[in-house]
């Protein structure tokens, strides 16, 4: 990524909202070559494709560039995202609160930014560290205090959805920002230089690595699936602000 960043790129698909670059999918068919090599047995589910049964009781879950239209633009604010998911027992599901019958769990999460040279990881029974030293987040309790960022999905119902979300919070927090990179940041939030992310419409390969790195890092990685394969909506925070945030908008 680093050496493509300033070079042309070979666009795949392009939509208004949306870019699918030719180097998502070489940058993906690596990752799957390592891990494969590595752990033949594990499923992979990614944004440019699937590989084995990603209803196992075990999964990768990639995204190759999150953070496509950045990094197309030669804005150097994109990363991989990297998860492990296990299936989770009728127990795990109710204690996570999700609703929907196949829930997995990250139990491993690692996010780098090759621009800045930064890499988050988390595990389940480990706290989260970014370049190998713990990290927590941020201990602001008032709404009025906060930096949140924000994404904007390519779908048009969850642009028109998000709008008014965003027109309430403006007022209300010290800034918003849009950065255009979900994992990025939701591990940005797992260090405190932001203190939440909101977005509706995400997709799975975009959050399962940061969320458990927002846990980890003693935060909470709230969510709920919504129409569309794999897409939920999510507010990833420092553990104190979810409240003010949904009744903000």
């Amino acid at each position: 990524m680093r050496r493509h960043l300033a070079t042309p790129k070979r666009v795949n698909e392009i939509s208004q909202h949306d870019i699918k670059l030719e180097l998502d999918v070489r940058c993906q068919k690596l990752i799957e070559r390592m891990l494969r090599t590595t752990f033949p047995a594990v499923a992979i589910l990614g944004e440019e494709g699937m590989w084995g049964d990603t209803h196992a009781d075990a999964r990768w879950v990639v995204d190759p560039i999150d953070g496509t239209v950045n990094f197309a633009y030669g804005i150097p604010h994109a990363c991989v995202s990297i998860a492990l998911q296990l299936k989770s027992t009728k127990r795990a599901r109710c204690k996570l609160g999700i609703d929907y019958p196949d829930a997995y769990e990250t139990v491993v999460g690692v996010v780098y930014d090759p621009f800045l040279d930064e890499l988050w990881t988390a595990t389940r029974s480990q706290p989260s560290r970014l370049n190998g030293k713990p990290i927590r987040v941020s201990s602001r309790k008032r709404l009025s205090e906060t930096i949140i960022a924000m994404g904007f999905a390519k779908y048009r119902e969850t642009l028109v959805a998000t709008i008014p979300v965003l027109n309430q919070l403006v007022h209300r927090v010290r800034k918003v920002r849009i950065l255009g990179a979900a994992a990025l940041s939701m591990v940005w939030v797992a260090n405190g230089r932001m203190d939440a992310y909101r977005e509706r419409g995400v997709r799975l390969w975009d959050i399962a690595a940061g969320g458990l790195i927002v846990e980890r890092a003693g935060g909470e990685f709230w969510r709920r699936a919504v129409e569309g394969e794999h897409s939920y909506e999510i507010i990833a925070h420092n553990g104190k602000l979810r409240r003010q945030i949904l009744a903000a908008g």
